[in-house]
């Protein structure tokens, strides 16, 4: 397992100045206009790392090579899901980051103090977009893993807007509060593990 979340870091090396890039590229366009940069840049960097992942073992030939190796589809499936969860709270958290710099440099982007909920509800976002994209990309994955990849960018960009108006629910509401909110979290997380089991259950399935 150690080794084939080495291996998933070691291939993200190569492509690590386009993680920046995207966080970079992401900061830039929306922290001095969107009072909810900390939740975009934080969502796009983290999934685009994700994907770019998943395209090198496309680009590599990957699961030719590890489904030869005395290692099992359930742990290929169980490293990716854990590479992505690593992914997720690297983006969320460098997005925290740079706003909390940005914050103290740049007092006229009147950003606001931000709470717990500006780490949670982005991994929560990347976790389910996750959840959907996983069983998508081993059920397709060479065929289709370029049109997988251009659905969800143009997916991500149109429900930015709707995204925006729920997180601004969210942080309206007290979360402690309001028990209902709770169920979100619970939700996802049930969502996330489900989509374990189904890639696990579509990859050994597949011929490769």
């Amino acid at each position: 397992m150690l080794n084939l979340l080495r291996k998933d870091f070691i291939a993200l090396k190569s492509s690590l100045w386009m993680v920046f890039l995207y966080l970079g590229i992401f900061s830039i366009t929306f922290i001095p206009k969107s009072e909810l940069s900390i939740y975009f840049v934080g969502i796009y960097t983290a999934f685009g790392s994700i994907t770019l992942i998943t395209m090198n073992d496309i680009k590599n030939n990957n699961h030719h090579f590890l489904v030869t190796l005395p290692v099992s589809r359930k742990q290929i499936v169980q490293a990716k899901f854990l590479t992505a969860i690593i992914i997720t709270l690297f983006g969320v958290f460098a997005s925290y980051g740079i706003h909390w710099v940005a914050k103290i440099v740049y007092p006229q982007f009147s950003k606001p103090d931000y709470s717990i909920l500006a780490i949670l509800v982005p991994i929560a976002i990347v976790l389910l977009l996750t959840s959907i994209y996983m069983p998508l990309f081993y059920a397709l994955s060479k065929k289709g893993a370029g049109i997988i990849n251009a659905v969800f960018l143009v997916a991500i960009i149109t429900m930015s807007q709707p995204v925006a108006v729920a997180i601004s629910v969210i942080n309206q509401k007290d979360v402690l509060q309001d028990q209902s909110m709770l169920f979100i979290p619970l939700g996802i997380i049930l969502i996330f593990i489900a989509s374990y089991f189904l890639t696990m259950s579509l990859f050994s399935k597949k011929d490769i």
